[in-house]
């Protein structure tokens, strides 16, 4: 039925001349296999590759632009580190496994991939989410470092160097050797992509903790329990100023420009696509329109940044917005609205937000409006 659906949804989007860009995983393990271990256990990994073969001979035919995975790290660590995305699990190790399994199941997903989509234009990539992190005193730069090797190069390490950073391995060294990398492995992850999806928010600033104030943590509570961080348990996450989302995520369109320049810079012959950026605000109807000013500022100035980069080198080849519909936002519920249409979840009534109306005419005119009258 799943396989079906989502034949259905293919067609009807070539139909109407809309590109599909099919992504195979997004947080959405079946409950069977996290009873089985998850992705700390290797096994996921070949079932995702078994998996990605499924929906590549079904939609190979139509489908020609395959991302593996979305955000791994938020798999990884908020799953199993900090417990604060499914399925909630608290370990330092299974979190480090898991990030390892994710990288390994992207390399044989890519195999299966190769093996069975026949479009000779097919392309393959995998989006991650980003940590554009910013300094506040003279113990910054080690704060940095450690949450860079963990949020960042744990995963383009392997994926795009073919290595997991020496200064990772030696920031977790307590807590595992890393004997699950088996023989063979980094050679499966590391394989050509024609792309990379970049999602970016916001910015994260840090310092190594004190001893003396309450620590938070990357979403702003105080470190209990588990971490999104393991072997980084020191590190301190600062409040950002504002302006701030509904998320209480800082705005800092200049951080994406930032982010394009330095990823262009570190892999100078790789696309670079902006796969999710977007904000959340507290959307109000009224008599029928959504005026979101807010939210078409926040657009207008990534826009621009994204333009700028483009203007400095960067190989930018799109940017799509979250999101199109107002969307089940994780453990926020339907709490928290992205979208550029509203849904009115009672009725199902679907109004498009002034924001829509704006990234309509974006694209009609291939220029950045001013706003929306």
């Amino acid at each position: 039925a799943g396989v079906s659906f989502y034949s259905r949804l293919v067609d009807g989007l070539l139909e109407r001349g809309i590109t599909p860009i099919a992504t195979l995983y997004h947080w959405d393990l079946p409950q069977a296999l996290e009873d089985a271990g998850g992705w700390p256990a290797r096994d996921t990994a070949l079932r995702f590759a078994e998996y990605a073969s499924i929906m590549g001979d079904a939609l190979g035919d139509s489908v020609a632009v395959w991302t593996t995975m979305n955000e791994p790290w938020c798999s990884a660590f908020l799953g199993y580190g900090s417990g604060g995305h499914a399925p909630g699990r608290t370990n330092d190790l299974a979190a480090l496994r898991a990030a390892h399994h994710l990288n390994l199941g992207h390399g044989l997903a890519l195999q299966e991939l190769r093996r069975v989509v026949t479009r000779p234009d097919a392309q393959y990539s995998i989006t991650l989410n980003f940590h554009a992190l910013r300094g506040e005193d003279s113990s910054s730069p080690e704060a940095i470092r450690r949450i860079d090797a963990l949020g960042n190069r744990s995963f383009t390490g392997p994926l795009l160097h073919g290595e997991y950073p020496i200064d990772l391995l030696e920031d977790t060294h307590a807590i595992t050797g890393w004997d699950f990398v088996q023989p063979g492995d980094l050679e499966t992850i590391h394989q050509p992509i024609d792309f990379l999806g970049v999602n970016f928010y916001a910015t994260a600033t840090v310092r190594m903790w004190n001893g003396r104030s309450t620590k938070l943590t990357n979403d702003g509570h105080r470190d209990v329990g588990g971490s999104a961080w393991p072997g980084s348990r020191d590190v301190e996450f600062l409040p950002q100023p504002g302006p701030l989302t509904a998320m209480g995520w800082n705005i800092a369109p200049e951080a994406l420009e930032e982010l394009l320049v330095s990823l262009s810079h570190e892999f100078p012959n790789l696309p670079l696509v902006i796969t999710e950026n977007g904000a959340a605000f507290d959307d109000v109807e009224v008599d029928g329109r959504v005026h979101d000013d807010n939210r078409i500022d926040y657009l207008r100035r990534h826009f621009t940044a994204a333009h700028r980069a483009r203007a400095r080198g960067v190989d930018l080849r799109g940017y799509l917005v979250w999101s199109l519909l107002d969307n089940f936002e994780w453990g926020y519920g339907y709490s928290k609205r992205f979208g550029l249409v509203r849904v009115n979840y009672e009725t199902q009534e679907r109004i498009t937000k002034d924001s829509g109306r704006w990234f309509a005419e974006l694209i009609e005119t291939r220029r950045i409006p001013e706003g929306i009258e």
